[in-house]
């Protein structure tokens, strides 16, 4: 892979956040970099991937990650990976009685998880239905030499290998669709709470808070000292939490951590939350909304920015249905749907730190974002960008007139009034489309993005249309998120292979065909709509009589004086972001008395 390179060390905290990183590492896997040098506008492998050597001396791809999540959480998924056989160690037992054996039948795996497990074998590698996951392919082919070949091999058969699964009803936990190997360092099961059942489950956030003391503590610096500590030129870390359960409460003391021992690091923190839980009830739904509230706050004080992830229509105990996409058909309840949708959103937002040349450090983005102690930042996304195949930028810009082309991706809808504090957009993946208009001679344009010379010129100029006086950042990428199996296809049948529409003169594509990879536009901004957000928040969370509704959260901590004073710095971050703040602090009091 390349050389230099600014590293980011990812957290995954939660089960649903291992569900979003897990379909995230399947697009970075999809588009990984072998070559000495990235291209130039390209992202650099290395930032979020290592390089390590098998016992077989094989060079192996794995990710800088750490990833946290409860007992029983793993099924089929060894704990220690199975690239380095950590195991398979003698052990010398000195009892000499009479040993009795209880053999628990493992858990099933679908056929994607079987069919990986065969490349061990290689019968697969003969077979070219099959795609190799890239991370892997030193491993898959047995020697380094082999890696390009069966790279081509790979490419070659992506097709028939997408058509070839459909896990909506076998994923049960994250593991079940990971397609990459991963370090023995990276899975920390917390034993203390389980995963499934009706007892010891981790759901209020003084639980997690409580949990980062003693092994967990130790465990955790230990990861994070062998991961830092081979980083040549670390910019920081990317925290994926829970938001709604105990995770919330980890992650508030893991940023911590994070900012006590690596203070002038980045710390991106994105709190993701499912739009429904399976086993919920409405004791339960005050709990998210509460964990919601705590997590915002304490992640937001520890971290460089602080970013809600969610399809959810709000954060509160009754919010609006969840958010739609024009050309999405995805199942809401499904989080092998919703996260997918979340990655490649994410995909998106992290480019700007992620590219081999020319990249913004995360300080340098979370700075752009976080003036006046605004450090909660929303999303927005239009997954996947509408574009016809053939046509243009503005063209598919104009398209959308008036409206704003994206939808909320953080429970956050916006103001439509144009007021923005800052704003960071990313356009990934049109390649081979063109960026401007072609000028005709004596023909007037239909609108001035035609005027435009060059692609980030016509992105920004139609969304200062918008926000006409906010700080603005553009960047476009011309690689798109490349889809390898199994990737929900979640797309609408309209969608040609490649992501664009078809436009009228062009045959239609056969519906069988599946999408291999997507534009996506994205868009986090800091604007007045965070701090509605929380504020209405933190007014749900004020109304609530605590100590006779849910005794059962404040007997986990934190203590019922310290969550008054938590929700009181909530409302008081919701007031950075009124406008009016600095002018006039008895206008503030007048709509609070409201």
């Amino acid at each position: 892979m390349s050389g230099m390179c600014r590293e980011v060390v990812t957290l995954q905290l939660g089960h649903y956040s291992n569900f979003v990183g897990t379909h995230w590492w399947n697009l970075q896997d999809a588009s990984l970099v072998y070559d000495a040098v990235v291209p130039a506008g390209e992202l650099q492998s290395d930032v979020l991937f290592r390089e390590g050597l098998t016992l077989g001396g094989h060079t192996t791809y794995t990710p800088r990650l750490i990833a946290m999540d409860l007992k029983g959480s793993l099924q089929t998924l060894r704990k220690q990976g199975s690239l380095y056989d950590t195991e398979n160690e003698n052990t010398t037992f000195t009892w000499e009685g009479e040993i009795m054996t209880h053999k628990e039948s493992p858990p099933t795996k679908n056929t994607f998880l079987q069919d990986l497990d065969n490349l061990d074998t290689g019968d697969l590698l003969a077979d070219p239905g099959f795609t190799c996951p890239s991370s892997s392919l030193d491993h898959c082919s047995g020697s380094g030499a082999g890696a390009s070949v069966a790279m081509e091999t790979v490419n070659s058969s992506l097709e028939r290998m997408q058509r070839s699964y459909r896990l909506e009803g076998s994923v049960r936990v994250w593991s079940d669709f990971l397609r990459i190997h991963l370090h023995p360092r990276t899975i920390s099961v917390i034993n203390q709470y389980n995963h499934d059942g009706e007892s010891e489950r981790l759901e209020a956030f003084g639980q997690g808070e409580a949990l980062l003391q003693g092994p967990v503590l130790e465990d955790l610096e230990d990861r994070l000292h062998f991961f830092v500590e081979e980083c040549d030129y670390l910019q920081g870390f990317q925290v994926l939490c829970d938001l709604a359960d105990g995770f919330s409460g980890l992650g508030s003391k893991v940023t911590e951590l994070l900012q006590d021992s690596y203070g002038g690091r980045g710390i991106l923190t994105w709190g993701v939350a499912p739009v429904s839980h399976p086993d919920t009830s409405s004791i339960l739904d005050l709990y998210h909304m509460m964990n919601c509230a705590l997590g915002t706050l304490h992640m937001a004080n520890h971290s460089s920015f602080f970013c809600p992830l969610t399809l959810r229509g709000g954060l509160g105990r009754r919010p609006p249905p969840p958010t739609s996409f024009p050309l999405l058909n995805y199942d809401p309840a499904l989080w092998f749907h919703s996260g997918s949708v979340l990655a490649l959103a994410l995909d998106s937002m992290t480019v700007s730190y992620r590219l081999g040349h020319g990249s913004a450090p995360m300080w340098q983005l979370a700075d752009a974002l976080t003036a006046s102690g605004r450090k909660v930042v929303s999303a927005y996304g239009s997954v996947p960008f509408p574009m016809m195949h053939g046509s243009c930028l503005p063209e598919a810009l104009d398209a959308f007139a008036d409206a704003l082309p994206w939808k909320p991706l953080s429970a956050c809808p916006e103001l439509g009034d144009g007021r923005c504090f800052g704003q960071s957009v990313t356009l990934k993946g049109l390649d081979g489309q063109r960026l401007v208009s072609p000028v005709l001679p004596g023909v007037e344009p239909p609108s001035p993005l035609h005027y435009e010379r060059c692609g980030e010129d016509v992105l920004g100029s139609y969304i200062r249309s918008h926000y006409p006086s906010s700080p603005l950042a553009v960047q476009l990428l011309s690689s798109p998120s490349k889809l390898t199996s199994p990737f929900p296809q979640i797309f609408s049948p309209a969608l040609g292979p490649q992501g664009f529409l078809p436009n009228q003169s062009a045959p239609a594509h056969t519906p069988s065909q599946p999408v291999s990879s997507v534009p996506v536009l994205t868009s986090l901004q800091s604007s007045p709509a965070v701090g509605l957000q929380l504020s209405e928040l933190q007014k749900a969370c004020s109304a609530l009589d605590l100590r006779r509704v849910t005794p059962s959260f404040l007997a986990h901590g934190p203590e019922f004086g310290e969550l008054t004073e938590s929700l009181e710095q909530l409302r008081d971050l919701a007031h950075c972001y009124r406008q009016d703040r600095s002018h006039s602090s008895s206008d503030q009091d007048d709509d609070d008395d409201d």
